[in-house]
């Protein structure tokens, strides 16, 4: 359960502002139909943190849990770092052209392309090395990047005009430093 919910709540935290939560107040002001776009973004999600999960169970297995515990404590605190960047969504995206798949196969795709060495999938990879329950993890993770990007699809500008993103990025940033000293110091 702990892997659960500190997946959830560390990708929930790290997806405000990021790209693909811009990608999706995009895609909303331009089609209008939140449950295609919803949908698509799961979809996307679920098959991302998917390879991401299996790729940090691999490396589990893979590398010495002395040498995982430096990776991850260093990891870790690299994306604390990055955390403090905010992201910005590139000007003449894709989401802007008419969809030639559809609301939800355009969703989909550019989810599953914008997620791809995005922070939210290297956290999965890292949270996924660091616990032992792929599947938790997993479903964490898509749970932090619904729960993020879910009411900005429903909700527009007015959800991302209220939270203070650069406070949420220092929570994140702090957690992720605090995991990362914990996995270099041995807890837990």
């Amino acid at each position: 359960m702990q892997a659960f919910l500190v997946s959830t709540g560390i990708v929930a935290l790290a997806e405000m502002g990021d790209k693909t939560q811009l990608l999706a107040l995009v895609l909303a002001a331009r089609f209008r139909r939140p449950w295609p776009i919803v949908f698509g973004i799961l979809v996307a999600t679920l098959a991302n943190h998917a390879m991401a999960g299996a790729l940090g169970a691999w490396l589990t297995a893979m590398i010495s849990p002395q040498t995982l515990r430096w990776i991850l404590g260093v990891s870790f605190i690299a994306m604390a770092l990055w955390m403090l960047v905010p992201d910005k969504l590139d000007e003449g995206d894709a989401a802007s052209r008419r969809p030639r798949f559809g609301v939800f196969g355009t969703t989909t795709m550019l989810f599953f392309l914008a997620e791809m060495g995005d922070k939210t999938q290297i956290a999965t990879v890292m949270l996924a090395a660091r616990y032992d329950t792929w599947l938790a993890v997993v479903a964490g993770t898509t749970l932090g990047m619904m729960l993020a990007n879910a009411p900005v699809v429903w909700l527009g500008a007015k959800v991302t005009k209220k939270v203070p993103l650069r406070v949420v990025h220092l929570v994140s940033a702090l957690i992720f430093a605090l995991l990362g000293a914990a996995a270099l110091l041995g807890w837990g």
